[in-house]
């Protein structure tokens, strides 16, 4: 007969069998994260320069078309100011459409929080036709509006409401442009890239104004405030279809595309990869609200130089310096044009000394330069009102082309959109938008012609703090993307050469699928073995 002893150790052995099991069984059912991966060719994606091209065309034309509208109303402001609001005085009517222009940008956030998270769920593409389609609609609509004249006050209001429907719509263009193009480009060469957006933005602001002088020029003031103020509107709706065409041709990105595999995939076994996305806005603010944070303060500091530059200055030189209309706007143009052309330029500068770097420049080139430029805009000449504006161009010029190129990086891509709609929206709400109407303001309550120089200031240099805290992005992987070349043969190369590349963090790389697998591979693992 067994001692006492000797059940005690049988049935602690049983036991202990028993949790052996148990553990064995709970190892095998628990998804198991094997140790760092390598990267493979396999892994790396190589770009379709064919489909690249197209995407980038497909967007461009939406951000061309947006300031293209944004080019429009900003100088036709002291021409459709008689036409809304007749009887009250031109400082009156200067602050209603400036302050309807500021109304634009109070819709924004809701276009981007709704359309980022929408974008993120159903794909960048999708999204992007849809805001195209409804920005193009509002902007022929404001063309066929009745004036005073004929329904009284009830016009202004209209105007007030369709350029609030603009803004939800531009809400998700061009956070979910930046996104797509992002995504598209090549690692080493994103800059450059993203940078043709802002190209095209203000190529598009410039034909807007163009389009304004010519007008001016041959119809004459009369005419363009009893019915020539519509034209330009009104031809948004052929130039909106065909932007829709070229964007309805493009596919999804596919850094976007390898990630809802991966997460339908993932899903099958375990939890989606981002909760935050899964959480919605509110649960993206809560992940990433730093970087939030930090992309709102290099919004504000660059829009709000570039919206002094575009919406405001035309408005600035007729009431500030006497300009008239046609003046007033033709002077910006040339400079416009030029900046325009050299986006891309300091777009392929970033790509090889960093975001950064780049973007200090613009920071700091502002608050130089603002004082100057607006002495020499004060001087009242025509060329010194040129240099005025060139002056002002230059760090609107560093600013912008990067922008499009580092936001989007400090984002993961299952949050990308959502993400950029809110910092983009929110900072451009408050202070891109509503640098006409606050500069207007300042200058009538102090009298004193400089305070756009001063507020430029005030801005830029908070935004040069914000640089400090941005993370470098220039030729690294986007967060939650695989890298992403030019050329099978970089591809190669850069798995060759991994563990030597500081540009690359394999712990940082989405190696998802390797966990489903090996998850897949532990539901067959006999219990006990």
């Amino acid at each position: 007969m067994p001692t006492d002893r000797s059940m005690t150790d049988s049935s602690a052995g049983a036991r202990n069998a028993s949790g052996t099991d148990q553990a064995a069984v709970t190892a095998a059912k628990k998804p198991r994260r094997l140790p760092r991966r390598r990267l493979k060719e396999s892994d790396v994606n190589v770009v379709n320069q064919p489909m690249l091209k197209k995407a980038l065309g497909g967007t461009i034309v939406g951000n061309t078309m947006e300031w293209y509208d944004v080019g429009v109303f900003g100088y036709l402001i002291t021409t459709m100011g008689p036409v809304f609001l007749p009887e009250s005085d031109p400082t009156t009517q200067t602050l209603f459409l400036l302050g309807t222009f500021a109304a634009t940008f109070i819709a924004r956030p809701l276009g981007g929080v709704i359309f980022g998270w929408m974008g993120d769920k159903m794909g960048r593409q999708k999204i992007l036709a849809a805001t195209l389609m409804l920005m193009a609609a509002s902007t022929f609509a404001i063309g066929l509006l009745p004036g005073y004249a004929q329904i009284g006050l009830w016009a202004a209001g209209l105007l007030v409401l369709l350029k609030i429907v603009q803004g939800f719509s531009t809400g998700g263009e061009y956070a979910g442009a930046t996104t797509f193009v992002s995504e598209y480009a090549p690692d080493k060469r994103r800059g450059f890239f993203a940078s043709f957006l802002d190209m095209g933005s203000y190529l598009g602001f410039a034909l807007g104004a163009a389009l304004v002088s010519a007008l001016q020029l041959t119809l004459g003031q009369a005419a363009m405030e009893e019915w020539g103020w519509r034209i330009p509107f009104l031809i948004a709706g052929p130039l909106g279809l065909v932007a829709i065409y070229f964007r309805s041709r493009i596919e999804e990105s596919p850094q976007f595309q390898a990630t809802l595999d991966a997460q339908e995939d993932i899903a099958k076994n375990a939890a989606a990869s981002d909760e935050a996305a899964a959480k919605g806005p509110v649960g993206i603010v809560k992940a990433y609200w730093r970087s939030i944070i930090v992309a709102m303060i290099l919004v504000a500091a660059a829009n709000t130089a570039g919206y002094a530059l575009t919406s405001y200055m035309p408005t600035y030189l007729t009431e500030a310096k006497g300009y008239d209309e046609v003046h007033g706007t033709l002077l910006t143009i040339p400079v416009l044009v030029v900046m325009s052309l050299c986006i891309p330029l300091t777009g392929k500068l970033s790509d090889r000394i960093g975001r950064r770097p780049v973007l200090w420049i613009g920071a700091l080139s502002t608050v130089v330069l603002a004082t100057p430029a607006f002495m020499l805009i004060g001087i009242g000449e025509i060329w010194s009102t040129l240099a005025g504006l060139a002056l002002i161009a230059f760090p609107v010029t560093f600013y912008v082309a990067n922008l499009a190129s580092a936001l989007p990086a400090q984002f993961p891509t299952s949050s990308r959109y959502g993400a950029m709609g809110i910092a983009y929206n929110f900072s451009v709400a408050i202070f891109g938008g509503t640098t006409p109407f606050v500069v207007a303001a300042l200058i009538s309550a102090t009298g004193n012609d400089m305070m756009p120089a001063y507020y430029l200031m005030g801005t830029s240099l908070v935004g040069a703090v914000a640089i400090y805290f941005l993370k470098e992005s220039a030729q690294r992987p986007l967060p939650g993307s695989m890298p992403s070349v030019d050329t099978q043969a970089e591809a190669r190369e850069l798995v060759a050469t991994q563990d030597e590349n500081p540009l690359i963090d394999l712990d940082q790389l989405p190696f998802e699928t390797q966990d489903v697998t090996d998850a897949r591979a532990a539901e067959k693992v006999p219990a006990g073995v």
